[in-house]
C-alpha cells in the first residue's frame, strides 16, 4: 500500500501506460509499439499543463530567503571543529550578568509604584537597567539572525545601528529624567488618565 504513494513508482506507471490513441485502435488493428525515441510519455495526474517536470504531491515551489552557502571543507576530514578561545566576559559571567539584570528589573519596576515615592536614584537605576537589558536582547537577536559568515556587512551595520540607538535612548532617558517628571511618574499619569 505504501508503494502506491511513491512518486517514482507513480511516474513509472504513468509513463508505461498506453496512450488513448493506442487504446482506441487496439481491437481493430495490430498493436504497434512506438520506438522509445518517438514515444512521448503520458503526463502525470499531478502535473500542470505546460510544466515540464513537477514533483508529485508538492503544492508550491521552494523559495529560500537566503541561498545556501557553498559546501566547503576547511582542511581535511580529520581536522576537529574550531573551539573558541575561553573568555570570562562571553561565558559564564556574561550569562550571570544578563540574569541579574533581568531579575533586577522586577523589583525596580514594582518598588516606585508600591512605595509611592519619587526617588530620582531609583528612577535612574530603572532607566539604566532598561537600556542595558534592551541592548543585550537586541545584540542576541543580531548574533542569532545575521551570521558573520553569510552577511558580514549587514551584521556590522546592525551593530552600529544598535549602538547609535542605545546612545540616543540613553540621552533621551536622561533628558526625560532631568527635565521632565521621570519615567515612573509618567507611567502613573498614563495609568490614571
Amino acid at each position: 500500500m505504501a508503494s502506491i504513494a511513491r512518486p517514482a513508482l507513480l511516474r513509472q506507471v504513468c509513463n508505461a501506460a498506453p496512450s488513448r490513441r493506442m487504446a482506441s485502435t487496439f481491437a481493430g488493428s495490430s498493436l504497434k509499439h512506438p520506438s522509445p525515441l518517438t514515444r512521448r510519455p503520458m503526463q502525470s495526474a499531478f502535473a500542470t499543463p505546460g510544466a515540464s517536470r513537477v514533483a508529485a504531491f508538492h503544492a508550491s515551489g521552494r523559495r529560500p530567503i537566503l541561498p545556501p552557502l557553498p559546501q566547503v571543507v576547511d582542511g581535511d576530514v580529520n581536522k576537529p571543529a574550531p573551539v573558541p578561545e575561553p573568555s570570562a566576559s562571553h561565558g559564564n559571567y556574561h550569562w550571570t550578568f544578563e540574569r541579574l539584570i533581568s531579575a533586577g528589573l522586577i523589583p525596580l519596576s514594582i518598588a516606585p509604584f508600591a512605595a509611592g515615592s519619587l526617588n530620582p536614584l531609583m528612577d535612574a537605576s530603572l532607566c539604566a537597567l532598561i537600556i542595558v537589558h534592551s541592548h543585550i536582547g537586541f545584540t542576541a537577536n543580531i548574533i542569532d539572525y545575521f551570521p558573520e559568515k553569510r552577511v558580514p556587512l549587514i551584521r556590522k551595520g546592525s551593530f552600529w545601528l544598535l549602538r547609535a540607538g542605545t546612545v540616543l535612548l540613553g540621552i533621551g532617558m536622561y533628558s526625560f529624567e532631568t527635565n521632565d517628571v521621570g519615567i515612573t511618574e509618567a507611567i502613573k499619569r498614563v495609568w490614571h488618565a
